[in-house]
């Protein structure tokens, strides 16, 4: 198959997946459920995939994968500190609070197995907090921020930028934030993270 088809292919199947999990919850999504609802065979996806497990990895992979292309790139460059975090700020709540996290995230709260948190974790956070944490040693190399624990700061950052907006997206209490709510929530984070760590 070739890798334009191949790609084309991979989407409608991941739409598929999405369209099953929202049915079904993470534990009554199987292979083959994904299979016919994408009108795909059950062996491509385990081809593709390895398994149900690999396949919500891709996911939370792709989704995620603009905000860490992102960072991968600014760092790349020398630009300061803050400015990585005011471009990077209303792209890490687009992902956060889209849809489609959104449906990772109550399917992984309603999986009593914990596995698909894992997967969510592993292929999301734990892939971009070590980024975040480079950009953050930048601010304070370049004098823009005082703090000694890394980690501590990335979390306040995290804090200050996300708040309960997850969370209220998850039980239905908040609409997705508009493209202008979260360049104004982005860009008051940075402004609170600036003086707590003045």
């Amino acid at each position: 198959m070739r890798e334009e088809n191949r790609s084309i292919r991979q989407q409608q199947i991941e739409a598929a997946a999405y369209e099953v999990l929202e049915a079904k919850g993470y534990a009554g999504t199987s292979m083959l459920g994904i299979a016919r609802q994408a009108r795909a065979s059950n062996e491509t996806l385990y081809n593709w995939y390895g398994d149900k497990q690999g396949l919500f990895r891709a996911l939370v992979t792709r989704n995620a994968a603009e905000v860490k292309g992102h960072l991968e790139a600014e760092l790349q460059t020398d630009h300061d500190a803050l400015s990585i975090l005011g471009s990077l700020g209303p792209k890490l709540l687009d992902l956060l609070t889209g849809d489609r996290a959104v449906a990772l995230n109550r399917a992984a709260a309603a999986d009593p197995t914990g596995e698909l948190g894992g997967t969510i974790s592993q292929a999301g956070r734990e892939s971009i907090f070590p980024l975040l944490e480079q950009v953050l040693r930048r601010a304070r190399a370049e004098g823009q921020l005082a703090f000694e624990d890394p980690v501590e700061a990335v979390g306040l950052y995290l804090d200050l930028l996300i708040g309960d907006q997850q969370i209220r997206r998850v039980i239905g209490r908040l609409p997705q934030p508009s493209v202008a709510d979260r360049k104004e929530r982005s860009a008051r984070a940075l402004q609170r993270l600036r003086r707590l760590l003045d």
